[in-house]
């Protein structure tokens, strides 16, 4: 019960920000993609492989976004990433960033897997074993 959901760091640059000096919010999905990036990455998957072999993609489907707080230069981010549901071609995610622990940001995002030449496809059998492993082990502390 105490294995933990996957987390990334990462630090807030004068990049990320706007005129107000704190994050522009498109740049909060940059953040989470990252984070998910660094998920499949840990999980042994490799997407440029999936591609080339396979012909398929992970691609986002959807996003929905809660912005509750602005994160600002120089913060470090807290990125937790759990799978909420996967079927048989979509997977959907909870992702939420912190800051020194106090919940900025929540999304719900839907990834979907794609042939390059077909449109939506079945995940392959061994990326979809890895994830529903990982989904039975994983859970999502707020706090």
């Amino acid at each position: 019960m105490s294995q933990k959901c996957h987390e990334f760091s990462c630090r807030v640059y004068y990049e990320d920000t706007d005129l107000a000096g704190v994050v522009y919010y498109a740049n909060y999905l940059k953040f989470i993609e990252r984070a998910r990036s660094e998920w499949i990455r840990k999980l042994g998957i490799n997407q440029k492989k999936m591609m080339v072999e396979q012909k398929k993609v992970f691609t986002v489907r959807r996003v929905e976004a809660d912005y509750l707080s602005s994160a600002k230069f120089d913060d470090t981010l807290l990125i937790k990433t759990k799978i909420e549901k996967l079927t048989s071609a979509r997977v959907v995610l909870s992702q939420v960033i912190f800051v020194k622990g106090v919940i900025i940001f929540k999304a719900i995002v839907t990834i979907a897997c794609v042939n390059l030449f077909k449109g939506i496809s079945r995940i392959p059998v061994n990326i979809f074993q890895i994830m529903l492993e990982y989904k039975k082990k994983n859970i999502f502390i707020d706090e």
